[in-house]
């Protein structure tokens, strides 16, 4: 079942907004370290959102970089993945991370996929990802390099 397709399945369940989220940590394990919410999820647009614990701390108790960076791969990765026909693949290249201010209380990544996705357009698409905190500031801007290409055909 596509990604897109189970979201849209679960969130209509109570409490499936948290199943979809714990589902996607169970896939891809790493993400579990910022306990995610997935919030939206559209071809081409995710939003992903976390709150600010002392798993996710630094030593000057605001979030720490690397938990920002983890949120906004998930919400580029998702957002890359609900828009994608079946016959590409995607995987993340690079990565260009600005940190703004500082981050303190829940977290909310926005990503968005530059242009469309289809399977005539293949190579390095960029996806820019905005964390904001509660008083909407953006405290990170990235953009993370895709590379997406065709899904080699499996022979019988």
């Amino acid at each position: 079942m596509k990604l897109l397709d189970l979201h849209r399945r679960m969130t209509r369940w109570p409490l499936g907004t948290w199943m979809f989220s714990r589902a996607v940590c169970f896939k891809a394990p790493y993400f579990a370290s910022i306990a995610p919410r997935i919030d939206a999820l559209d071809p081409g647009r995710c939003v992903v959102s976390f709150r600010h614990r002392r798993a996710v701390a630094n030593h000057i108790g605001t979030v720490h970089a690397i938990a920002l960076c983890n949120a906004a791969e998930l919400a580029a990765g998702l957002a890359i993945e609900a828009g994608l026909p079946p016959t590409l693949r995607w995987i993340p290249k690079g990565m260009q991370v600005e940190y703004l201010r500082k981050a303190t209380g829940r977290m909310t990544a926005t990503a968005t996929v530059r242009g469309i996705v289809d399977s005539r357009r293949t190579g390095d698409i960029p996806v820019v990802v905005e964390v904001r905190d509660p008083q909407n500031e953006v405290v990170v801007r990235a953009v993370i390099g895709m590379w997406v290409s065709a899904r080699p055909t499996r022979e019988a």
